[in-house]
């Protein structure tokens, strides 16, 4: 597997440089494995996709992100229903596409070593129009927390999204929601919807505990209404994914979901999708990914 050209994409300043120091680890590692790493960097997020893409069309053999879900998102426009597979180098706040992966999220060096010596895994997408997504889409209350987390420049990390969720209680009344999974119909009032390829979320939240990489199927979660107090009470539990239990969330499983609700808006991966309705398919087998394991 040696003189193999690997990509590596990073944002250099992102992270407070956290995503630099994680790619030129990358680099080290690679190269003393006999690689041949070649950094590539980006300014800005669409700067980022263009050089995604050109990285993939030039014939790299793995194309690696440095980063967090939203270089993830990237690195998976540009590789999705190609032959080229990505490796993910965590750096961010959530990882939770790697966590779902179980890649090391706190040893670089480990994450570094998969490129070369892990396992070759074909995995399931979402797609939402031409947008693949590795995580969760969600809609509702969580997806105006994160729009509000993402528009904060403090604090930062776990503290930001929790200074969200508050500032969002304040204002949180139920959404009607029209649901379309598969062939069955469910209108209802909801707190919030959530979309799973994976079980993860929002930095380690199971909110689609159902969720499988490798199923064929997507997992929803639908939060019922319920008031501020009762909320309050059974968001903590969502870390364990036990939420599910509880008498006002409901789970379904399907390939195909649409989700309507006025006004509302979708995130991905921790990204603006767009407003609903949006239109999810479960594309299996859309990606190849490094990750742990034996041949």
């Amino acid at each position: 597997m040696t003189g193999r050209r690997v990509a590596v994409l990073v944002n250099p300043a992102a992270g407070r440089g956290a995503a630099g120091r994680a790619a030129e680890q990358t680099v080290r590692v690679l190269q003393a494995a006999g690689w041949q790493p070649l950094t590539v960097t980006s300014r800005d997020a669409a700067d980022a996709r263009a050089r995604a893409r050109e990285c993939v069309a030039s014939g790299a053999d793995v194309l690696a992100v440095a980063g967090g879900d939203g270089m993830v998102s990237i690195g998976l426009q540009a590789v999705a229903g190609t032959r080229t597979p990505l490796a993910v180098i965590p750096a961010g706040t959530g990882n939770d596409f790697a966590r779902s992966l179980g890649i090391p999220r706190d040893d670089t060096s480990a994450a570094a070593r998969l490129i070369a010596e892990g396992v070759r895994r074909s995995v399931d997408l979402g797609r939402c129009g031409d947008r693949w997504f590795g995580t969760v889409l969600t809609s509702g209350f969580d997806s105006l927390v994160t729009h509000r987390a993402n528009s904060m420049a403090w604090p930062r990390g776990r503290a930001r999204y929790n200074l969200a969720i508050l500032a969002e209680l304040a204002r949180l009344r139920p959404l009607p929601f029209t649901l379309r999974l598969d062939e069955r119909v469910l209108e209802t009032e909801a707190t919030l919807v959530a979309v799973g390829n994976g079980p993860y979320y929002g930095g380690g939240m199971r909110m689609c505990p159902e969720a499988a990489l490798s199923n064929g199927r997507l997992a929803v979660t639908v939060v019922e209404a319920v008031g501020r107090s009762e909320l309050v009470r059974v968001f903590p539990r969502v870390y364990k994914g036990t939420h599910t239990t509880h008498p006002r969330v409901r789970t379904f499983t399907a390939r195909s979901v649409t989700v309507e609700s006025p006004g509302v808006f979708g995130y991905a991966d921790g990204e603006l999708v767009g407003d609903l309705p949006l239109r999810v398919q479960c594309v299996p087998a859309a990606v190849t990914v490094m990750t742990p394991g034996q041949e």
